[in-house]
């Protein structure tokens, strides 16, 4: 969606996804649209290129579920491909939000309304907080008939200054803070934010 929009205002657009599906969907409805868009299938913690750009945005607050050497290499392959003056936009999950979670144990008959599958399964939701690193677990378990498998949805909570240290270390200053991607004005007591970043000056 974020892709379409800018292809429409005459951006040169590359949109990654390790989704083999959700690339295709994604081509297909650029296609219709006459959009020229390049998308790419790749994890992009492994997503190299020789293309520099004025804008890298990742949306949907993915960078939470990134462990801390992940976000750290990122970051730096942000910085590595940015023109310069580019900037780099995104959002996370703050605090608050963590504050707002719950530690619970859920089970449903295919758990979220058949999300995980599309055969009949059992889920089984567990979540666990932890305090000090201000992170969250979502653990999934599947029962299908096929057999049982697990999913680790790990999740990292920001405070503003947190995430400014961590942009920091790779050589990005954040110079705007957001309450959301879309511009709003920056709320403390919002549970999450975006940042607008570019490369510190040498």
């Amino acid at each position: 969606m974020y892709a379409e929009r800018f292809a429409q205002r005459n951006a040169q657009v590359t949109g990654v996804d390790f989704s083999k599906r959700s690339i295709e969907y994604a081509q297909e409805i650029a296609v219709g649209k006459g959009l020229n868009i390049r998308y790419v299938h790749q994890d992009y913690l492994e997503f190299e290129t020789a293309d520099s750009f004025d804008l890298i945005l990742m949306i949907m607050c993915d960078f939470c579920a990134l462990s801390p050497i992940q976000r750290k290499a990122m970051l730096r392959k942000f910085l590595g491909i940015l023109k310069p003056g580019g900037a780099v936009l995104l959002d996370v999950y703050s605090t608050v939000a963590f504050h707002l979670r719950e530690e619970t144990a859920k089970y449903e008959f295919d758990l979220m309304d058949g999300f995980w599958s599309p055969d009949a399964y059992y889920g089984f939701l567990n979540t666990f907080k932890y305090e000090e690193e201000m992170v969250v677990l979502d653990k999934y378990t599947l029962v299908e008939q096929s057999g049982t498998r697990a999913v680790y949805n790990w999740l990292q909570y920001f405070t503003a200054t947190g995430l400014e240290r961590e942009f920091a270390a790779a050589g990005l200053a954040i110079e705007a803070f957001y309450a959301d991607v879309a511009g709003s004005p920056f709320d403390a007591d919002g549970p999450e934010f975006a940042v607008v970043a570019r490369a510190m000056a040498s």
